[in-house]
């Protein structure tokens, strides 16, 4: 079995059946939560998700897990995503966004001095996510919080920035290309990089171009029957997720959710050509014919064990 073979037997379109996912191109204007809407009239499932937020004034990917696919929702969030962005210097607002209040201006930078700052946004850094956010804050959502007038403290916590590039400067507006760790927050980088040029800024526009290698270019405009995609190891490469290939044997043991280190050490189990000599936490079992069979992952001690059986007996 290669990488990027198809299994048409992950995808079963019958109702609460279907399991999949789904590459969409967010519209500005619309949450999250309202383009889920969608996805869970077109397949008739209430069980769908997806594996990060984009603020109703971003635009782009989301991907969006259906049916018995939420449950990998673990293994698809943590990954790297990349952004473009336009700032906009002069003007911050309290949500830093276009639909927030003004709270504090400055004249914008000129294109030296922006240049000059933006190093010291690269690589392993601390930020604080703005108060209009999903962050929890004693339990409750911060931008709740911040609704009914309660003073909030974000505080900050470590985010990693993998690239950042100035792609235009016209005064007052800069565009930016940002990859970067889960939990980054691209309207906290704005602030910050306007705050070290002498200036202050909101992010004006935000267009998600790709999570790990998943890309915008390949995102269906509205969800549609056939944009539901099966979860193959091209899935799990495009993760960024090993794979392993289980013999019959091992599949039947699985499935009926059987210690996996007993399959691995006798080879029932073993890594995809390419792959054997990873080290992963974590890795997705296929059976012959592609079909996801399980996640394994290290447990205490370094042995593996189950993160979730995906198909039944």
């Amino acid at each position: 079995m290669k990488t990027g073979e198809m299994s048409k037997g992950i995808v079963r379109p019958d109702g609460n059946a279907v399991s999949g996912f789904i590459l969409l191109n967010k519209k500005p204007g619309i949450t999250s939560f309202q383009a889920l809407n969608e996805v869970k009239k077109v397949f008739s499932t209430g069980k769908v998700g997806h594996t990060g937020t984009l603020d109703k004034f971003a635009s782009g990917l989301l991907l969006v897990l259906a049916g018995r696919a939420v449950k990998l929702a673990p293994w698809c969030s943590g990954c790297d995503k990349e952004y473009e962005g336009t700032i906009r210097f002069g003007t911050e607002t309290d949500t830093l966004d276009p639909e927030g209040v003004p709270v504090a201006e400055a004249p914008p930078p000129d294109r030296e001095t922006l240049e000059a700052v933006l190093p010291r946004f690269m690589g392993n850094i601390l930020q604080t996510p703005p108060v209009y956010s999903a962050v929890h804050v004693d339990g409750k959502r911060a931008y709740a919080l911040a609704r009914s007038g309660t003073p909030v403290e974000m505080r900050e916590r470590p985010v990693t920035i993998h690239a950042l590039e100035l792609l235009a400067f016209d005064s007052p507006l800069a565009r930016i290309r940002v990859r970067c760790s889960k939990g980054t927050y691209i309207r906290s980088l704005a602030r910050d990089i306007a705050r070290a040029a002498g200036s202050r800024a909101h992010l004006a526009a935000l267009e998600r171009t790709a999570i790990a290698g998943f890309r915008l270019s390949g995102a269906a405009d509205r969800p549609v029957p056939s944009s539901l995609r099966p979860v193959t190891p091209g899935a799990f490469a495009a993760l960024g997720i090993p794979c392993m290939e289980a013999d019959d044997a091992a599949v039947s043991g699985l499935r009926r959710g059987q210690p996996p280190a007993p399959f691995l050490q006798s080879g029932a189990v073993r890594f995809f050509p390419g792959e054997e000599d990873l080290s992963p936490d974590c890795a997705g079992v296929f059976d012959k014919n592609g079909a996801l069979i399980a996640v394994i992952e290290k447990k205490d001690g370094g042995r593996w064990g189950y993160g979730y059986v995906y198909a039944g007996a």
